[in-house]
């Protein structure tokens, strides 16, 4: 057996690289599946699944006036969200426009839902003083979401050198 047989010999550590795309599609996935059982609580008006305790309050949280914008549920704006930065990722693949394009458009996306996920952890602890968890774990799946697309962004605008060497 030669080096190089034993350099391209599949081990468990090779065979699945974790990629920054890899991450992304994970967070949007995971997302989809938040915003998704969200949405669902909302369309059908079922109990939510929440945390016992003083400072969580998951119906107060879905229930508040800040939980529409500008007459839409928020929990749908989310999903659609998700399902527009999935399409894109698609889409980069497979159209010269979106090859193109595609990355800045997902960083606005990603900033403006960052942005609102955040005015929305603020609204929640100063506001209303109740918290959902899956609200919460919406806004930190986005928070994750934003700071891989930021960071590819930085890659492909040159702020990583070793990339182009």
């Amino acid at each position: 057996m030669t080096t190089g047989q034993i350099l391209t010999e599949a081990t468990p550590a090779n065979r699945f690289r974790f990629s920054l795309r890899t991450g992304i599609w994970f967070c949007v996935l995971l997302g989809i599946a938040v915003s998704g059982y969200l949405s669902y609580v909302k369309l059908t008006e079922v109990p939510m699944a929440c945390v016992a305790g003083d400072l969580f309050n998951c119906d107060a949280v879905q229930n508040s006036i800040y939980s529409r914008f500008l007459g839409v549920p928020i929990a749908y704006l989310g999903l659609a969200m998700y399902l527009s930065l999935a399409g894109l990722l698609l889409l980069e693949k497979r159209s010269a426009f979106f090859a193109t394009n595609g990355l800045l458009l997902r960083f606005g996306i990603a900033l403006f839902a960052w942005f609102y996920s955040v005015y929305l952890v603020y609204l929640q602890v100063f506001v209303l003083e109740a918290l959902c968890q899956w609200c919460l774990m919406h806004e930190i799946i986005m928070t994750i979401l934003f700071a891989f697309i930021s960071y590819e962004l930085w890659r492909e605008l040159g702020g990583d050198k070793a990339k182009n060497a």
